[in-house]
């Protein structure tokens, strides 16, 4: 043979070597690809997977989308789900993909731009059905599958009513040589390159004598071994675990499926996930310990342990922060004390959305607060000493509302210390107490714009009577308080991150940062406060038109003060929430924070500066240190009519 022919002919080999790692390597894994030609019904997604390693059936027809056969490990669903919930349109043909990842048994379906979970990732099994191939033609039809390619590969763009593939079985080690689903502590393992998604597996037995355990990843030969993710399993597990001893802990590594449906933040490559077969675990006494080392996360990050919940929708990747807790152990280091088992991780901010001048507002808060209980003590003393010589039906109200917003503004000057001293438990009660003490200020200024409506227009009708009053301003705001309390997981520690650095978080006591604590706070707060504000707008400009020709309004101070005392009174200055977006998104939170923590200073500033002008005055008609002059203002209108 010619030294010519013999380089030929090792070329040749060279080639079949490259173009059968390939094809091993696509053979793997598998997706296909298609446009579903529907009708403009309601349509749906029918699911019937079983175990095994036979074939898959891809079909269509004009309302539905089918997949079934036999390819999975371990996963078995038998499903039929209307796609309406997950927006799919109706009137166009779909393009969908259906992809699927033996070496996890995970298979994923994206349909109308929606990512659906058919098979949740698992351990590597034994067996693989990869190698998918091509079988037997269908027919041609209207309503169907066009387009039908594998991996980019077009089969043919015609309507089919269905595409089915033949797999073959496979060892799942072939593709991970160097895992094991035995005990993975302290071991170590070559990366196997690329992106092949080897999970690795260890499985506890929880025996008689458990006294709690440690697991922890294998890492890549090379990397240190402090960069291995470790879980503390408790020793309390086990009664928790009342039909089945066995936990299994699974580390994932670079799987995308963790990462849809989140652009603005990232998951770690990291996600473990711990189980116990046939068992629902949550609530755990003592929680379980998942410790994870990363790159190093910039200060302008938050990073924050969440879980999985499958509970809203078991097609959809849910990360949540219920049920876990972030203690942040250095630049590097995370760890996360969760009270139940799913998949764990941490998720990291990419574009930081901390709030801005947090010392600055803080500071002005704090100031506000201690002025306002400074100055609303003042005014219910003066309040107090004017009921003895005043017959004013409106002196209890304004009563009311100084004691009110005292209490709330030296509840919340101390929120920060009680937060760093007594921890979540002190601020479960402290936080329900601190809504109480802010609902009943909203309900009393809800009550000045009332009484204000009731002097104005009702001037012949009886009053109210002061003890209706107390019971309104009093009582009822502790009806939702209650009410949330016996939920629970609504009040605790809050953590208001800053963006000059998201490891310093400023702690207090209110809400949560919850999806349930966040919907109790629109309905109980945010409601209530547009009620209030727009209402307290309104009957500032019915005021001003009824009483503006008085000769004492004609004065500019008076009318400025009453204006301005009226709009302290009503809580018209809490609408500036409202207007905390765009680019004077800034001013307006200083003019808030300022105009709301002071709120109790410029109240009493307004009693005494009136009731200034009126000794100045003489004491002639202009006794405007509260609504009640307008009524007899008005009486006396009347009586000389």
């Amino acid at each position: 043979m010619t030294p010519r022919q013999t380089n030929t002919l090792r070329a040749g080999f060279i080639l079949i070597i490259l173009l059968s790692t390939v094809s091993s390597e696509n053979d793997r894994d598998w997706d296909f690809c298609g446009t579903w030609r529907h009708g403009r019904g309601p349509l749906s997604l029918n699911i019937n997977l079983s175990i095994g390693c036979s074939n898959i059936l891809v079909s269509a027809n004009e309302s539905s989308l089918s997949i079934s056969g036999q390819i999975t490990a371990h996963c078995t669903r038998s499903d039929v789900l209307p796609l309406n919930q997950y927006g799919l349109d109706s009137e166009e043909d779909s393009h969908f993909c259906l992809y699927w990842e033996p070496l996890l048994d995970q298979m994923k379906l994206q349909v109308g731009g929606q990512n659906l979970t058919l098979c949740w990732p698992t351990s590597l099994p034994d067996s693989c059905c990869n190698d998918l191939s091509y079988g037997p033609n269908f027919p041609y039809t209207s309503y169907g599958i066009a387009n039908g390619n594998v991996k980019n590969d077009v089969i043919t763009d015609k309507t089919l009513e269905a595409y089915k593939f033949i797999g073959s079985s496979d060892s799942c080690k072939t593709f991970c040589p160097n895992t094991s689903q035995e005990s993975t502590q302290n071991n170590m393992y070559k990366e196997t390159g690329g992106n092949v998604p080897c999970a690795i597996s260890s499985k506890v037995e929880m025996n008689e004598d458990f006294r709690g355990y440690n697991i922890t990843s294998p890492v890549m030969k090379g990397e240190p071994p402090e960069s291995a993710t470790s879980v503390h399993l408790p020793p309390v597990l086990k009664l928790a675990a009342k039909n089945n001893r066995k936990v299994v802990c699974t580390f994932f590594k670079n799987n995308s499926l963790f990462q849809e449906g989140y652009k603005n933040v990232r998951i770690l490559t990291d996600v473990v996930g711990i189980t116990v077969e046939n068992e629902v675990i949550k609530d755990l006494p003592e929680p379980i310990r998942i410790g994870f080392h990363h790159d190093v996360i910039p200060k302008t990050h938050s990073r924050k342990c969440v879980s999985w919940d499958t509970r809203k929708d078991p097609m959809k990747v849910n990360w949540l922060v219920d049920g876990c807790v972030t203690q942040r152990r250095g630049e590097k280091h995370t760890e996360c004390l969760c009270n139940h088992m799913t998949y764990f991780t941490v998720l990291v901010q990419l574009e930081p959305r901390p709030v801005r001048h947090l010392l600055a507002l803080t500071s002005i808060t704090s100031l506000g607060c201690a002025v306002s209980v400074i100055s609303c003590v003042a005014l219910i003393v003066f309040l107090c000493r004017k009921s003895r010589r005043s017959k004013e039906q409106s002196i209890p109200i304004h009563l009311g509302l100084a004691v009110s917003l005292a209490f709330l503004n030296l509840l919340f000057f101390f929120t920060g210390v009680l937060a760093n001293v007594g921890g979540e438990c002190v601020c479960v009660w402290v936080g329900a107490v601190l809504h109480y003490a802010l609902l009943s200020s909203f309900v009393w200024m809800g009550i000045e714009v009332f009484n204000t409506f009731w002097m104005v227009y009702m001037v012949f009708s009886p009053s109210v009577k002061p003890y209706v009053y107390n019971l309104v301003g009093y009582v009822v705001p502790a009806v939702p308080v209650i009410i949330l309390a016996a939920v629970g997981g609504i009040y605790g520690m809050r953590e208001v991150v800053p963006s000059n650095d998201v490891s310093n978080p400023y702690r207090m006591c209110w809400m949560t940062n919850t999806h349930k604590a966040l919907l109790a706070h629109y309905i109980t707060n945010m409601m209530i406060l547009a009620i209030l504000v727009s209402s307290g707008i309104v009957m500032l400009f019915l005021v001003y038109r009824e009483i503006r020709t008085r000769d004492e309004w004609k004065q500019n101070r008076v009318a400025f003060l009453s204006i301005w005392g009226l709009s302290c009174l009503f809580g018209t200055t809490w609408g500036l929430t409202f207007l905390d977006f765009g680019p004077l998104s800034d001013f307006v939170l200083f003019l808030s924070c300022i105009l709301n923590s002071f709120q109790g200073f410029f109240l009493m500033l307004r009693f005494y500066m009136l009731d200034w002008i009126r000794k100045q005055a003489g004491g002639a008609g202009l006794g405007s240190t509260s609504t009640g002059s307008t009524r007899q203002h008005m009486l006396q209108a009347q009586e000389k009519n």
